[in-house]
């Protein structure tokens, strides 16, 4: 595999700060009715737990949480089409659920999978993204919770992966073009 250029995007204290206030956010705006927490893997695994952590006590002692799994991407290139390789086990009908994305970027994958979880009746259904590309949306998908709007450039780093590699790094990376 070709050597790729990677810079820091954004550090690890800018992550772990925002990460912190988005968890204090959805905790004020859930604290009547705790949400049904979603995450997307694998990009999205790290964010959400760090998502929980941040959750205050007694709040976050009523979170439940879980998984789905979609794929969509090779590499660096999304494929256009999108499938559902691992489904939400819980009941989605009447809860306040809350999908945790790391990236959106086209919007496909979250425009699928909240087409998806409409139809399962939940009584309201948000976003919350580490990351956010608006420049290259082609889905019309409205993230509620965003961490960082960023340039178009393929990001890496605290969970988000190119090819399975860098995803445990704690930080943000641009990864460049092959030297």
């Amino acid at each position: 595999m070709a050597d790729r250029p990677l810079r820091v995007l954004i550090n690890r204290d800018a992550v772990r700060q925002r990460v912190a206030q988005l968890a204090g956010q959805v905790a004020a705006d859930y604290a009547t009715s705790p949400p049904l927490v979603v995450g997307v893997l694998s990009g999205a695994a790290q964010f959400m737990m760090d998502l929980l952590a941040h959750m205050p006590e007694p709040f976050a002692q009523q979170v439940e949480y879980d998984f789905v799994s979609v794929s969509s991407y090779a590499g660096s290139q999304s494929k256009g089409e999108v499938r559902l390789t691992k489904d939400v086990g819980l009941d989605l009908a009447g809860r306040e659920v809350l999908v945790v994305d790391g990236i959106v970027d086209t919007g496909l994958t979250l425009d699928f999978l909240l087409a998806k979880f409409r139809d399962r009746a939940p009584n309201s259904l948000k976003v919350c993204a580490l990351l956010d590309k608006p420049a290259r949306r082609r889905y019309p998908v409205q993230v509620d919770y965003r961490g960082f709007v960023i340039e178009d450039v393929f990001v890496v780093g605290y969970g988000m992966d190119y090819d399975q590699r860098y995803r445990a790094l704690n930080y943000i990376g641009a990864l460049g073009e092959p030297i």
